[in-house]
């Protein structure tokens, strides 16, 4: 039996959804036959107890034929649902390009990143994390908190999320910049050991014997929706950039595609990074540096 407490869009939304089935003159066993659903499915949904993907809502207004205002107000219902409570809680105290950011996130279907030089955001771990805003000059102590603890809450679709497919390609030196201690370093790699064997994590390194490649221009993100076209992200040291024209999602496309080609396999990443944790335990220090 599903436990899950419905919340009160939840509840709005099942409703909104009962009355346009009963407006298209079905009854519950007969949408879930046309949807190809199980009939508990879609009476969890009804009760708010059970998640409403936008693909599901999407195929739901096909058979009940929703259109027009009524539509726009499920869609946006939906999409509130998928703001977990720890972000309404903080995202006053965030930057308005990581609060973006982070809608991106929960609302992605894929999301492919090039990472030169540090670790991205969603593999770090927290150690390696407060090093890094630690190194900071333009974040105060008050935002690095609040960036922690949201950077932590983001990781966790990451590993409980398997359909959110995520693609990073991290060049060597990414590995061997030592932040913080050997301990959190160390960490780090493991991290990055535990998070490559998930269903929904690739993880590629890109040689320093590559030489200078098609990502030499710097670190990206690609993210990609079920329902709106790729966004690309481009950090910045106090903003960012949200590239969205074809024109630029296709030259990002193209990188990805070069470093798709360039770049370790995900068996031969895992075990250049295993090597490096094994090195970093050999020297019992952080130099990692030496190619």
């Amino acid at each position: 039996m599903d436990k899950r407490e419905p919340t009160i869009r939840s509840r709005e939304l099942g409703e909104g959804m009962r009355a346009a089935m009963a407006r298209a003159r079905l009854n519950g066993v007969q949408t879930a036959r046309k949807l190809g659903w199980s009939k508990s499915k879609l009476s969890r949904m009804f009760l708010g107890t059970r998640g409403v993907t936008p693909s599901d809502l999407t195929a739901f207004f096909e058979v009940c034929e929703v259109s027009g205002e009524e539509r726009d107000r499920l869609q946006n219902l939906c999409a509130e649902m998928r703001v977990p409570g720890w972000f309404r809680q903080q995202e006053s105290r965030l930057p308005p390009r990581l609060r973006r950011l982070i809608d991106h996130e929960l609302h992605a279907a894929a999301i492919a990143e090039f990472a030169p030089v540090l670790i991205p955001e969603l593999l770090r771990t927290d150690d390696y994390a407060r090093s890094v805003l630690r190194s900071s000059v333009t974040v105060s102590q008050d935002e690095a908190e609040d960036r922690l603890i949201a950077r932590h809450a983001r990781q966790q679709r990451l590993k409980t999320d398997e359909t959110l497919a995520c693609t990073f390609y991290l060049h060597e030196f990414a590995l061997r910049l030592p932040v913080g201690d050997a301990s959190v370093m160390s960490d780090q790699l493991h991290e990055l050991l535990r998070l490559s064997v998930r269903s929904n994590v690739e993880i590629r390194i890109v040689r320093a014997s590559r030489g200078v490649h098609a990502g030499a221009a710097g670190a990206f993100r690609m993210t990609e929706f079920p329902d709106f076209r790729p966004v690309v992200h481009l950090e910045a040291e106090v903003t960012g950039f949200f590239l969205e024209r074809t024109d630029e999602i296709e030259a990002y496309r193209a990188v990805l595609s070069s470093l798709g080609l360039i770049a370790l396999d995900a068996a031969a990443s895992r075990e250049l990074i295993a090597d490096l944790a094994i090195e970093l335990y050999a020297n019992g220090d952080s130099e990692l540096v030496g190619f």
